[in-house]
């Protein structure tokens, strides 16, 4: 027996050679948990995500040596790279710079508005997109103080950061929206999905241990999938 699933239309944007939404397939991500700046470790667990079938990886930037060590790492990999930058504006610059194919930043904590600004119009010049990246434990004070950790705060939040970024005529955007709770996580998907169009990249964050991760995770992202929701994973 066949299932027929009717995907949410959605805007197309690339991680360097990989469409992201539109009539693209689901694109398959991963994250290292290696340090970055550890350019042999980083390149070797990499190369295994590939032959698992990974199409696009995923580096922590914590500081300006990892950063840096993007351009290393992307002269050995076969796939586009995501450098994933929290608080520190500079690093983003940097890792554009050093040749990151997108960035997953959260608008909200790099800093005053010029800042995400900066960032943006680097990203416009060399062509990459950049995920918006809510969790629910990092949402912001007047969106908890009036909605509570709620899919609602999540879902005005992420819209938030992308109206900012819209109003630096940058337009190149995929949100995540994340909670550890399976329903929550599931419902702000949802209400994200009949509110905008752009990609969204689904999964439950800080899902646990390795056997309920496993769990958490299958029952969230297989359960949008078969919504029709999520464009990335």
């Amino acid at each position: 027996m066949s299932i027929n699933i009717s995907r949410r239309k959605s805007r197309e944007i690339s991680v360097g050679t990989v469409k992201i939404g539109g009539d693209a397939p689901i694109a398959v991500q991963s994250m290292t948990n290696t340090f970055t700046h550890d350019v042999p470790a980083t390149v070797k667990l990499i190369h295994r995500l590939e032959t698992a079938g990974c199409e696009i990886v995923r580096v922590a930037v914590p500081d300006m040596q990892a950063a840096e060590a993007i351009r290393s790492v992307k002269q050995q990999i076969h796939i586009p790279l995501i450098a994933d930058v929290h608080f520190d504006y500079r690093l983003a610059l940097a890792a554009i710079e050093a040749g990151a194919d997108g960035l997953r930043i959260n608008p909200g904590n790099i800093g005053q508005d010029n800042k995400v600004k900066a960032v943006a119009d680097l990203a416009r010049e060399y062509g990459l997109p950049i995920r918006v990246g809510v969790n629910a434990g990092s949402l912001p004070k007047d969106l908890v103080k009036k909605y509570g950790v709620t899919p609602e705060a999540m879902v005005k939040g992420a819209l938030r950061h992308v109206e900012l970024l819209h109003s630096f005529d940058f337009h190149d955007i995929k949100i995540s929206i994340k909670a550890s709770d399976v329903l929550v996580t599931l419902e702000a998907y949802r209400m994200l999905a009949a509110r905008t169009d752009l990609p969204l990249h689904v999964g439950v964050t800080e899902a646990g241990t390795l056997y309920s991760g496993t769990v958490k995770s299958a029952l969230g992202i297989g359960m949008l999938l078969y919504e029709g929701i999520g464009d990335t994973l």
